[in-house]
Parts: C-alpha cells; structure tokens; sequence
C-alpha cells in the first residue's frame, strides 16, 4: 500500500454482543450452566470502521446507538480505535443493538439480535449536510449489507456526486438471480460489490456455486458495477470486472469465509487500500491477508490485524 492516509467512511450497524459459553445448547424450557461471558461492540458497521482504522486510515461511522450504557459502550470503544463518532447518532427512548450469543464445547453457536435503535437511522440523518461533506471528503465510502436499501440508496447517490469511491456489501443466496434482485438502480453504479453468500451456496472450488457466482458477477458488471470481488476465505477470491474473471488464490490458512467477523475484517481492510489508491487485485490481496489473519485469532482487540501484520504476510507469501 501506498504511504498516504487515506479517509474512510462506513454506513452500518452497530451492537453490542453478549456471549456466554456453555457445554451444550439448552433444551426448550431448560437452563444450562455456562462457563464463561463476554460483553463486547459488535456489528458489521463497527467491525468494518475498527479494521479499517488500525489499516491507519481517517475512518468516520454513520449508525445509531441507544440512550443507554450499551451505547456509550460502543461510542467509547469507537473513539478509543480511533474512529470518528459525530455521525453515530444517539437515539431517545431506543435500546442500543443487541446481541446474544451461546457457544458450545465444540465451537457451535446459536443466538438472538435486536436491532434496535439502528432501526432509526433516517435518510436525513444520513445527507445532512455535515454528513454529506465527510462523504465529498472521503477517498472511499462502505456501505454495510444490514443498511436499508432508502439509506444506501441516498449515501450512494451523495458519493457519487462527489466522485468518492463506493463499496456495497448486501447478502445473496443460492437462488439468487440479478433478475430477482429488488435494488435501485444506484447499486448498479458502485464501483466495487462484496456479496455476502449465505451457507446454501457453496462456494468451493470446482463447484457449480462459483460456476453461478461467476455468472452473477458477470452479468452486474453488465448492468453498470465496475468490479465484484467474491472472497471464499482461504480458498481464495473471485474477481470479476471489465476485463475478465480471475480467482486471486487464498493463503492457505484455516478461514472460515462465513464467519461474519473475519468477512468485515476482510471489507474493511479493502476499503483501506482501495482508498490509497491501489489497484482492485492488491487490494483484494490486502483484504485477503487481513481476513486470514483474523480467522486464527479470537476475542478483541486482537482480532483486527494490524497493516504492518497484513503487509508481513503478504511479503512471506512473495517470498
């Protein structure tokens, strides 16, 4: 990555998860013991903002907190990596996110979220007009896959009257068709698309899940998207833009792809080197790098893997 630094904004949710560890998951109307808890912010908005500002870029957050001590937990834990929180609004008489989650002996997890008062994000909260500077200011702009469609609609339209780069993540299935995707036509102008894949589609090499993941990816840089970028964990990156389909092998670590948390890591860590200018492949490789890093770590902060670890790797690997 090139020595400047770069200015990030992120659009997403924030939580605060509460984690319990137990042998086995209890049974209807039954209380087992857990043997461990945890009480930490969450989410893909804050995920992608905290990675993002250990990547050393100038991160603003655009979300929503309760008027509550969740909520002042997740401002303070932003201001504390670093990550501008004008723009994380506190809403009255609405609980913060929240999310619980249970464990088992074997790594299994199960839970419930409540979105709270990120549900109260408006679309004037987001063009306002200081929001609306950060983003004329901003070298790139995420917008996380949990925004609603009205409130990523409107961040992108401002971004794109600015000339300020744009990453969209948004969930897919298996069954997914562009021709049944319900989106604006201003999610066609995003300058780089991260499709979240749910369990039902696998996405392993050799299968027919990337066979349609290329054609997918094919068909929304037709309608107007300049690259997707399909990460699979440590079996590697789909690539697809203007000039061809090209699969950006893994570094052979032991990533899970699916889980949430390294897939942020993985988006913010892109928006980090996109905003300095590098080109969609070493950006992908970058992001590639972070993510693997943080599928063998747990807990934070040390979950975020810092640039001088992702670059590390990256040069072990040339090596």
């Amino acid at each position: 990555m090139a020595e400047k630094i770069p200015k990030v904004v992120v659009v997403g949710p924030v939580f605060v998860d509460m984690a319990v560890k137990c042998h086995d998951f209890p049974e209807v109307g039954e209380i087992v013991d857990g043997s461990g808890f945890s009480c930490t912010p969450a989410g893909s908005g804050y995920n992608t903002a905290i990675q993002a500002a250990v990547c050393r870029c100038e991160v603003s957050l655009l979300s929503k907190v309760g008027d509550d001590p969740f909520g002042q937990m997740i401002l303070t834990s932003l201001q504390r990596g670093k990550v501008n929180t004008e723009f994380v609004y506190v809403a009255q008489a609405i609980n913060s996110g929240i999310s619980v989650t249970m464990v088992d002996s074997v790594g299994n997890n199960t839970g419930c979220r409540s979105a709270g008062a990120n549900r109260a994000l408006s679309c004037d909260e987001a063009g306002c007009a200081l929001a609306e500077q950060t983003f004329s200011d901003s070298n790139v702009c995420i917008i996380c896959s949990q925004v609603p469609i009205d409130i990523a609609r409107t961040v992108i339209r401002i971004c794109r009257s600015y000339d300020t780069k744009v990453i969209l993540l948004r969930e897919m299935t298996g069954r997914t068709t562009v021709d049944s995707l319900d989106w604006p036509v201003e999610f066609f102008s995003v300058h780089v698309f991260i499709p979240e894949f749910s369990a039902n589609l696998p996405i392993e090499p050799g299968t027919a899940g990337v066979h349609n993941v290329k054609l997918i990816a094919s068909e929304l840089i037709t309608r107007g998207m300049d690259s997707v970028v399909a990460w699979m964990g440590s079996r590697g990156t789909i690539v697809v833009n203007r000039t061809g389909v090209e699969i950006v092998n893994g570094f052979g670590g032991e990533c899970v792809g699916k889980q949430k948390v390294c897939h942020d890591i993985f988006a913010g860590a892109l928006a980090a080197s996109c905003g300095t200018g590098d080109n969609c492949i070493d950006a992908v490789k970058f992001a590639m790098a972070a993510g693997e890093i943080a599928a063998e770590k747990f807990g934070q902060p040390e979950v975020f893997p810092g640039k001088e670890e992702i670059i590390e790797l990256l040069q072990n690997q040339r090596d």
